[in-house]
């Protein structure tokens, strides 16, 4: 039996030495639990593409992509996850708000641990921070 893999991009958006971080809905898969902007890639979609989509369905801003930061894969009981995140910014003026999640939050590198992540996103946050922490 094979698993179900599924890719997912995410923005790591910094403004001011802080990072956004948008908290999923409650009757989402992994309910209230924090992560970097993003989502799933459909079928025939870039990355670049489906990260565009993505962020614009859930905090209603367009992103600019700056670069791949890095990937991870990992494991759940039921299914694998491919994790990208890309560097992005935001034109100045722009304001992102809740469209598609609970919440969004501007953080510190250091507050990141403050918050509840998704484990495929705890697994990254490592490598993440150290990039993070200049």
């Amino acid at each position: 039996m094979s698993r179900d893999e599924i890719r997912v991009v995410a923005a790591v958006i910094e403004q001011d030495g802080r990072y956004l971080i948008t908290q999923r809905n409650a009757a989402a898969v992994l309910p209230l639990l924090w992560e970097f902007p993003g989502g799933r890639v459909e079928p025939g979609e870039s990355d670049e593409e489906a990260l565009i989509r993505e962020v614009r369905g859930r905090i209603g801003i367009d992103v600019v992509i700056d670069g791949k930061i890095g990937e991870h894969h990992h494991t759940y009981s039921h299914y694998d996850v491919h994790l990208t995140m890309y560097a992005c910014t935001i034109e100045d003026g722009i304001h992102p708000r809740p469209v598609n999640v609970n919440d969004l939050r501007w953080v510190r590198s250091a507050e990141l641990r403050d918050y509840e992540f998704p484990p495929a996103d705890e697994n990254t946050m490592d490598k993440l921070l150290g990039l993070m922490s200049n």
